[in-house]
């Protein structure tokens, strides 16, 4: 879940992929088109030396290797609370609403990613460029965006020093955006769908974990109601995390 609401459950950065300080720390209530040739109009004669070079569209950013069975699609999961998706996160479009939920003081206090959005921008970014062992997402309850979840490989982070890891073992990082989404039991309920869902859909998988900080009691809470089990508590470099599991049953 690296690190990165109830405080969000969850993770939490300070361990996991990039530095996730998930909601399960706070757990509060946190593609590309083709290249085309231009006209023939518009390409140069042979021979010709264009006076000035057409400017070079960015380059594409690739898609990673999916190491976590496809988190884009794993479809709609019906809670008590709604109906419930995950969709990866795009740059530049979902900056601002992601920027936000990290300045909220709540939420700040364990994502530490207050600040100038370009904080919460190089921390998406490095999960989007790298190997694809992290998947950001928003989660869109009913349709609506009032979350932000990283699921990731535990098994190939940092973390993995820090516990007996096995193959597969998935990671989450969690928050809660909106103040009204927190304390009203949204967190758990929506934290055992995709528990569920993700031991559904990688087969390989046979735990999803989480690394709340202790001191985040409604977090842990929030994993204990969502059928996660306290395993251990592990001291990670940059706090002292309580281990929560859930077992495929």
């Amino acid at each position: 879940m690296s690190r990165p609401p109830i405080p969000a459950p969850g993770s939490g950065p300070g361990s996991g992929p990039g530095r996730p300080v998930p909601w399960h720390q706070v757990l509060t209530p946190h593609h590309l088109a083709p290249h085309s040739l231009p006209p023939d109009s518009l390409l140069p004669s042979r021979g010709a030396v264009p006076a000035q070079a057409p400017a070079r569209p960015p380059r594409p950013r690739l898609p990673a290797a999916d190491l976590l069975d496809g988190v884009g699609r794993w479809g709609v999961m019906d809670t008590p609370v709604g109906q419930f998706r995950l969709h990866p996160v795009r740059l530049p479009r979902d900056l601002s609403l992601v920027a936000g939920w990290m300045n909220d003081p709540v939420v700040a206090a364990f994502w530490e990613l207050s600040g100038p959005a370009e904080l919460t921008e190089q921390h998406i970014s490095t999960q989007l460029d790298g190997d694809g062992r992290s998947a950001p997402c928003l989660g869109l309850l009913d349709g609506t965006p009032m979350s932000y979840w990283e699921l990731y490989r535990a098994d190939l982070d940092p973390i993995a020093r820090h516990y007996p890891a096995r193959p597969h073992d998935t990671g989450v990082h969690l928050l809660l955006g909106p103040p009204e989404c927190r304390g009203r039991g949204v967190g758990p309920r929506l934290l055992r769908a995709v528990a569920e869902r993700a031991l559904r859909e990688r087969h390989s998988a046979a735990r999803v974990v989480a690394e709340p900080d202790v001191r985040n009691i409604p977090s842990v809470r929030a994993f204990l109601k969502a059928g996660f089990r306290h395993h251990q508590d592990l001291d990670l470099p940059a706090k002292r995390a309580a281990l929560m599991v859930r077992d495929r049953v």
